[in-house]
């Protein structure tokens, strides 16, 4: 052999490692992992959804996005992932708007103002009126929406049989810890507010530490608060509305074609995400009959005005405080465009 070919030979053993190194290194770096964390416990057909989303973005973009969840609060609570998703710590959540307030207080007007929607129809026309304007005021604070949805209507589990406002008051309702604004609200309506974290909800009603906690069935049950606390008042309290959002810092190092995926997948997931919870509303109720004996009072006419009545005291006070001014004004006037429309047979 040449000397020249000897220096080919001993070239390719260099370049050609080398050359198989850097496309390793490349192809690490086109590779993008999503962690999302959600209060969603794991094992629920909510998560399953989610990790059908992750399944979606990891086919459709042969296998350059995947998803990571960490469910059931394991990465703290709502604000939590919120500050390590602004940390880099997690690139998405789903939240409840309770979460998204965090973001930016705006959000709340589609889902804190109490008592304000007759039907979940009214809730999704003040949604869809409001999506636009929610989603940029977010976007501006770093944050990418990929969908929306809710979990049908939260009730009012407690340990006594209260069903009237008054009766409430002599209750101790738990507040989610990071929400100060809620605190203050519940304080404000006369009832004992006890901050607490999700995770400690359980423990606190064996104790008598709360014994009130309004909550969708569906959580209820997943999280067995039915056998400490046996008595539901049907009374559509507040929807539960969230959204799953993505970092913009994230989502600005996606391609275009892989931001169509992601959407277009998400945006499936949150229609299985409501179908499901609004279903498994009803469903959580009648096993929870079973389980435990839940009683159920259901809100007649007249005991309903009576939380309705009781419920806008405290609007001016959540005006311009929890919800900025003109979102909360645009919520109530959405509410009353779409009851004119319903009164006149307008779809």
């Amino acid at each position: 052999m040449n000397n020249r070919a000897v220096g080919r030979l001993t070239l390719s053993r260099v370049l050609v490692p080398l050359l198989f190194s850097l496309l390793a290194q490349c192809t690490v770096r086109a590779q993008t992992r999503i962690r999302l964390a959600t209060l969603l416990p794991q094992g629920t057909s909510q998560y399953h959804a989610l990790e059908q989303m992750g399944q979606q973005w990891k086919a459709g973009t042969g296998g350059a996005l995947s998803l990571t969840i960490y469910a059931g609060g394991t990465m703290g609570s709502e604000k939590e992932m919120v500050s390590r998703m602004r940390a880099g710590q997690l690139q998405a959540a789903t939240l409840s708007v309770g979460g998204l307030s965090e973001i930016d207080p705006a959000v709340g007007a589609i889902q804190k103002i109490p008592l304000l929607y007759h039907s979940l129809e009214e809730m999704e026309y003040v949604r869809g009126k409001l999506q636009a304007d929610m989603e940029s005021r977010l976007q501006q604070k770093g944050f990418v929406v990929i969908f929306w949805s809710d979990a049908g209507w939260v009730y009012i589990l407690s340990r006594q049989t209260y069903t009237s406002p008054n009766e409430f008051k002599k209750s101790k309702v738990f507040v989610s810890a990071d929400d100060h604004n809620e605190i203050e609200l519940v304080n404000d309506l006369g009832f004992q507010a006890v901050p607490l974290e999700w995770s400690d909800v359980f423990l606190s009603l064996q104790t008598g530490m709360v014994d009130t906690v309004p909550i969708t069935p569906f959580y209820a049950e997943a999280s067995q608060l039915d056998t400490v606390a046996k008595h539901l008042l049907q009374l559509n309290y507040v929807p539960l509305v969230g959204a799953t959002v993505v970092t913009k810092k994230t989502w600005d190092t996606l391609t275009a074609e892989q931001q169509y995926v992601v959407r277009r997948a998400a945006a499936e997931a949150g229609k299985q995400i409501q179908a499901r919870s609004r279903a498994e509303s009803q469903e959580a109720i009648e096993a929870m009959k079973k389980r435990s004996g839940l009683q159920v009072f259901v809100v007649g006419p007249a005991l309903q005005e009576e939380w309705h009545r009781f419920a806008e005291t405290v609007y001016p006070r959540m005006r311009g405080t929890m919800i900025p001014a003109d979102v909360f004004d645009r919520a109530l006037s959405l509410v009353a465009e779409y009851r004119a429309q319903q009164a006149k047979g307008q779809p």
